[in-house]
């Protein structure tokens, strides 16, 4: 039998853990294996005996296994957070007899463990070749469908333009109640030119201007205008790390993304006593992309930008799907507002999440260092 720290004490799981249908494994305060399911010893192609007690990530467990990135500081922050957290396509290298590695994905949903003392439960969701070969397809017949949306949009506007034009010269010597109408016409002209334009910007494909800027020059920006605008009446306070580092952005493209959140953001406090936005910078070393074949440690995006309100959340019926072009909570919204935003802090290769309940919605967006 391997031989074992001697502070090491196994966890105490009782047969729940070997019941799920997925592998499985507990991590101890000092991310040591603590415990492991059947289905993660087949998964692994490691044995309770051999594991339990060694670092998942440590040196004597290299040539049987390879993770990236770490799932260290993904146990960091749940243990900070005493909250459940989601990674995405973790890349497992697993050791075989022969002494080489075959490569797996799987997405890894980490826990407190309860009633372990700083352990962490790890639940891995292996991710198939033909789930990511059918990803790869989906987002392809997605340009393909906005290339044509775009296409159409230019056309549209040719005509409406028309239009709009002939109603203002009817407007000129109609009666009251055909000018009434005539008027009617150009602003639901002016309307779908607007929305158009929307689209016309979803489909574009022209990279980023990256350039190094501070993060504050683009919030107070985004601050001011808000203010006399649209955000005059709500409250929009601030909460700055004044030591952050520069970020790799497009400035207009960031300025854009903030003044669209800040937007819908005094949208939802319409009407509401005590209505506040706060606007909120800080740094967060551990967050990164998942790794890919360019970077295969995964690209850090340490720069954290939150605008947060204390609205009335999304509804329940789309709160997973406020990215999805075409969904929207509002009665006449176009629903390309917020999937503006993802396209353009992925273009970006950043991140952006919500996490919205009544009384407090967060948009976070996570950016490079310069």
């Amino acid at each position: 039998m391997t031989q074992r720290p001697r502070d090491f004490v196994d966890a105490m799981t009782g047969p729940g853990l070997d019941a799920l249908p997925m592998p499985a494994l507990i991590l101890d305060a000092q991310g040591r294996v603590a415990a492991m399911n059947n289905s993660a010893e087949i998964w692994l192609n490691m044995s309770r005996t051999s594991t339990l007690g060694k670092a998942l990530d440590g040196d004597d467990m290299a040539t049987r296994l390879r993770i990236a990135p770490s799932l260290r500081p993904l146990m960091g922050r749940v243990l900070a957070s005493d909250e459940a957290l989601y990674q995405n396509a973790v890349r497992f290298e697993i050791g075989d007899r022969a002494g080489g590695h075959q490569a797996r994905r799987a997405a890894v949903h980490a826990a407190p463990a309860p009633e372990t003392g700083g352990a962490v439960i790890f639940l891995i969701v292996p991710q198939d070749d033909d789930s990511l070969h059918q990803s790869r397809s989906v987002r392809s017949a997605a340009r393909s469908a906005i290339g044509m949306s775009e296409m159409l949009a230019h056309e549209i506007k040719n005509p409406l333009a028309g239009i709009r034009g002939a109603a203002q010269l009817m407007a000129m010597n109609a009666t009251p109640e055909d000018r009434e109408m005539a008027e009617m016409i150009v602003s639901e002209s002016r309307r779908i030119v607007a929305l158009l334009e929307q689209v016309e910007r979803f489909g574009d494909t022209s990279a980023p201007k990256l350039a190094a800027l501070n993060v504050h020059d683009v919030l107070e920006q985004v601050r001011r205008s808000s203010a006399v605008g649209f955000g005059r009446e709500v409250a929009i306070v601030t909460d700055y790390d004044p030591s952050l580092p520069p970020a790799m952005a497009d400035a207009d493209q960031l300025t854009q993304v903030c003044l669209n959140l800040v937007k819908n953001a005094s949208e939802a406090l319409a009407g509401k006593a005590g209505g506040t936005i706060k606007l909120r910078s800080f740094y967060d070393h551990t967050l990164r992309l998942p790794p890919d074949d360019a970077d295969p440690t995964g690209r850090p995006l340490p720069l954290q930008i939150e605008i947060e309100d204390n609205g009335p959340g999304f509804p329940d019926n789309i709160a997973d799907q406020v990215f999805e072009p075409f969904v929207s909570g509002r009665e006449n919204g176009t629903g390309l507002g917020l999937a503006l935003v993802s396209k353009i802090i992925t273009d970006h290769g950043a991140l952006i999440r919500v996490d919205s309940r009544p009384g407090r919605t967060v948009f976070r967006i996570s950016l490079p260092k310069a």
